[in-house]
């Protein structure tokens, strides 16, 4: 969708605004003071030789140094900390860090974590090839400082994309594509595309107070350039992003692409594969066609293995530390209210197979008997039952609820297989029962001690919202994506927002 930057600013030279109808010519129609060098530059270009350079020293020159004062034995320090920087610099090349990321994407801390744990594994191979057997805390700490580097660069890339200027955008499009481009647009914040105007097809009006400096005819007609670039110029937009429908597409849609880039403004197009991970679309060209080839999700696989190795293996770690917790939890709620310590109930996992899953009790003991009494007070507008101010919820449960520990039990059912730690939510098997056929797709893979909708909200997010990011987590995870929504746990739980 191009290339993010900030706004240019207008100068008061004219402009032409003749619309072109041919193929881009060899010396492109440019807006004054923005030339098609500056367009491509909106933001500075990624240099990958010099970021390859900085990984190799980053990692390579203090593992020299700690394996040199550690007098590790084997082969001398320099050559074993020049192969570490090389394996480091190459695990980041094949995973794309060098390459510029799509707008809205900065950097994220879970993928130069992800990365460092590939290094890991691949010499932990490479010495048991070799028959070498290094001090393991010697071995970490010279590989630590490649990390903090790679996390270090991976905050500034997150920092500039935040501190940015936004793309100012033009929607173009039929009535249904425009109101949910300017819908999700102006109503999800995160990304760096800001609306500045509407051009509707045909009938049709954009949500909100959106500006409209013309509308195009239901079919093709001659102004359809002049029009559309009008209301670029007339509000600075950068920018135009379509929403293809069938009053918009084909010959109409490549002659708009021809006059907008002769005037200087960069073309995006909506794509319905609004589910679908950009890593997970690839182009392709055959027969003059442009093909959008769709990976599947991730069922199987190399990825699916080492999910599971750390479900069980960080499940296992959590019980064995965070035993005194349990313990003085356990103290707290069995001294505060009658009632067992723990809470079981039967739930719905991956293929909708039922399965007993803990936690400690944060209700009365007979907070299922009431349940149908408190149905009028539901305040979930899906099957899940939800209500801020729940009369059964003990005064330990409060707490309990409040940082999510009386969910920690649930490590029990990762330990065995039942959940995992990243994942949807397990329902009910009467809220599963109602579940139509899109809600039955979050149970494709296994539930979660935590997900995507437990970071952005909880329980303050409306159902469809949950089932949405749900789907997307389903379709689109990944290891690298678990290792983040682990990290942004640990400050949702802090933060408490949606937890009751």
């Amino acid at each position: 969708m191009g290339l993010a930057g900030a706004p240019r600013q207008r100068t008061a030279a004219p402009r032409d605004r003749t619309p072109a109808l041919g193929p881009p010519r060899s010396a492109p129609r440019t807006r004054p003071g923005r030339t098609p060098a500056r367009r491509a530059a909106g933001r500075p270009a990624r240099r990958p030789p010099l970021l390859a350079l900085t990984d190799l020293l980053g990692l390579g020159v203090p593992a020299g140094w700690v394996l040199h004062a550690a007098a590790v034995p084997g082969p001398p320090a320099a050559a074993a900390a020049a192969v570490a920087g090389l394996v480091w610099t190459g695990v980041r090349a094949a995973r794309g860090r060098y390459a510029d990321p799509p707008p809205g994407r900065p950097g994220s801390f879970a993928g130069p974590l992800g990365d460092w744990l590939v290094l890991v594994g691949a010499l932990v191979v490479l010495l048991a090839v070799t028959g070498r057997r290094p001090d393991p805390a010697t071995a970490v700490l010279a590989l630590a400082p490649g990390l903090v580097i790679a996390l270090a660069a991976a905050g500034a890339a997150r920092w500039r994309a935040r501190t940015g200027a936004a793309r100012r955008v033009l929607v173009v499009g039929e009535a249904a594509g425009l109101d949910r481009a300017v819908g999700r647009l102006t109503s999800v914040v995160g990304h760096p595309y800001a609306v500045v105007a509407a051009v509707p097809v045909g009938e049709g009006t954009p949500r909100g107070q959106t500006p409209v400096p013309g509308r195009l005819a239901p079919e093709p007609a001659d102004d359809d350039v002049s029009t559309v670039l009008g209301g670029a110029y007339a509000h600075d937009a950068d920018l135009v992003l379509v929403a293809p429908g069938p009053r918009l597409t084909g010959d109409r849609l490549r002659r708009l692409s021809w006059g907008l880039h002769d005037g200087g403004i960069a073309l995006g197009v909506l794509s319905e594969l609004s589910g679908t991970a950009a890593g997970r679309v690839r182009p392709a060209s055959a027969a003059g066609l442009t093909l959008l080839h769709v990976a599947p999700p991730l069922r199987h696989g190399p990825q699916a293995v080492l999910k599971t190795l750390v479900d069980r293996s960080g499940a296992a770690l959590g019980l064995l530390v965070l035993a005194p917790l349990f313990l003085a939890v356990a103290l707290a709620v069995r001294l505060s209210s009658r009632g067992p310590v723990f809470h079981r109930q039967i739930r719905h996992g991956r293929h909708n197979r039922p399965f007993t899953m803990w936690k400690f009790r944060t209700m009365v003991e007979d907070a299922e008997s009431r349940k149908e009494q408190l149905a009028p007070a539901n305040e979930s507008e899906g099957p899940m039952f939800k209500m801020r101010r729940d009369p059964r919820v003990t005064r330990i449960g409060h707490a309990l609820r409040r940082t999510s520990v009386d969910e920690l039990p649930q490590l029990l059912n990762v330990l065995r297989g039942d959940m995992s730690l990243v994942g949807p939510r397990p329902p009910l098997p009467d809220e599963a029962a109602r579940y139509d056929e899109r809600e039955l797709r979050r149970l494709a893979v296994r539930p979660g001690l935590t997900g995507l909708w437990q970071v952005s909200g909880r329980s303050d997010l409306t159902w469809q919202e949950t089932v949405r990011l749900d789907l997307w987590y389903v379709d689109n995870w990944s290891l690298t994506m678990d290792l983040g929504l682990l990290a942004r746990t640990v400050r949702a739980v802090a933060d408490g927002r949606g937890a009751y």
